[in-house]
């Protein structure tokens, strides 16, 4: 295989390099495809919200924003220990890249868990559906169980990449798989402001 030399010394194979613009454009687009999805359910939220008579509908309990923050707590974090987990692998430093990779793992898991005590609680003790809490509850299951999907990928592809690392395929030359995984984690933890806001501070 063909090497090319890179900024800062040491080379790469020419195919990567050739490649690596390309594919970054192609996981932005990706990306740009997910915000049109959430946006576009957000937006009808929004205009169904703004055009009914008071809000919450009556009856219907607002998720409490204790347990939002500290899951809102715990993803912001987990979004710092993935930015550091890129970092230290870019500098050659694998064991920190570990330890804050398998932090950021560890983080998205309790978020996820906090996730489902919160759909617990609203369901059985405050009687908030998808499908019985009119507008309030069919968006908010909606949109928080579709973030929780992507956090859900997120996490078992940040496994993988960690596992890739673990077996050589990543080096500090050739990162683009933890530089994608970055670039979506940092998306979810984007769209867990929007829908914090929304459902629990608006």
């Amino acid at each position: 295989m063909a090497v090319v030399s890179i900024p800062g010394g040491g080379e790469v194979d020419q195919l990567y390099a050739e490649t690596r613009a390309l594919r970054l454009q192609g996981f932005l687009l990706f990306l740009v495809s997910d915000i049109v999805l959430f946006s576009s359910f957000i937006f009808a939220y929004l205009y169904l919200r703004n055009s009914g008579q008071g809000w919450p509908p009556p009856g219907v309990v607002r998720p409490a924003i204790s347990l939002g923050a500290v899951n809102a707590a715990i993803l912001f974090g987990s979004g710092a220990t993935m930015h550091y987990a890129l970092e230290n692998f870019k500098h050659g430093k694998f064991m920190r890249y570990a330890g804050f990779m398998i932090s950021t793992i560890i983080l998205g898991l309790l978020f996820l868990t906090g996730q489902g005590i919160e759909y617990y609680t609203l369901y059985v003790h405050d009687h908030v559906s998808w499908s019985g809490s009119g507008i309030f509850g069919a968006s908010f299951f909606t949109l928080t169980g579709m973030h929780g999907f992507h956090v859900f990928c997120g996490v078992w592809y940040l496994t993988i990449l960690l596992l890739q690392s673990v077996h050589g395929v990543y080096d500090k030359n050739k990162y683009f798989g933890l530089t994608a995984g970055t670039l979506y984690w940092h998306f979810v933890d984007v769209i867990w402001v929007v829908l914090f806001s929304i459902f629990y501070l608006v």
